[in-house]
């Protein structure tokens, strides 16, 4: 399988492997970039790998396919065209043109790694639409950045348990998610309440 090769080359092919990875799955190509990412990071843990490379190489390629992407995208509306027809990639062209005309650039900023697997269709909608491209590029490394120290950082962390943390791992993106919508929602309330409470003091001021 794909995935075992690409977990044993890792071994012999180190930090390239690993920036290339990163760098086809902001292409949306079917490679395990977060498995490798994890693991990456159980070979720092173990000194076979220095945290520098693994994170720089990493974060390197994924910023480089994100800028590959946009670049499609700008290129002519024909790419997204197709992607949209085909009836797996339509619906998740459909949710990163609602990503952007909703966030702009906090959308490129999610999709690197609350809702990753819009990523690589929000660069292509990003280019297509004209996007300033330093907005995006800021937001890109911005989000890339949490995505690759997430990984690697939980692949060193808990190396020992390795096919545990890649299962749990499978749903952190759900998990990021519910923390994010936790945290909006109390800062929602924060607001209310502190507005509620300016109101009543300037009531009673009158």
């Amino acid at each position: 399988m794909i995935t075992e090769w690409l977990l044993s080359a890792l071994a012999a092919y180190g930090v390239l492997l690993l920036g290339a990875v990163t760098f086809f799955s902001c292409l949306a190509l079917p490679v395990p970039s977060s498995l490798m990412m994890l693991t990456s990071g159980a070979f720092v843990a173990s000194g076979d790998l220095p945290l520098a490379a693994a994170v720089g190489s990493a974060f390197t390629g994924a910023v480089l396919g994100d800028q590959a992407g946009y670049m499609l995208g700008r290129g002519g509306s024909g790419l997204l065209d197709r992607a949209a027809a085909h009836p797996k990639r339509g619906p998740l062209i459909q949710r990163a043109r609602k990503m952007m005309q909703e966030r702009g650039g906090l959308g490129v900023f999610f999709s690197r790694w609350l809702v990753s697997p819009l990523g690589p269709y929000v660069n292509l909608v990003a280019g297509a639409a004209r996007t300033d491209r330093v907005q995006f590029t800021a937001w890109s490394i911005a989000g890339e950045a949490i995505w690759v120290s997430v990984y690697v950082g939980l692949g060193t962390f808990f190396a020992s348990n390795i096919d545990e943390v890649a299962e749990v791992a499978g749903n952190l993106s759900g998990l990021l998610a519910a923390l994010a919508l936790t945290v909006v929602s109390g800062w929602f309330l924060l607001r209310a309440h502190r507005q509620s409470e300016r109101r009543k003091e300037a009531a009673r001021m009158r």
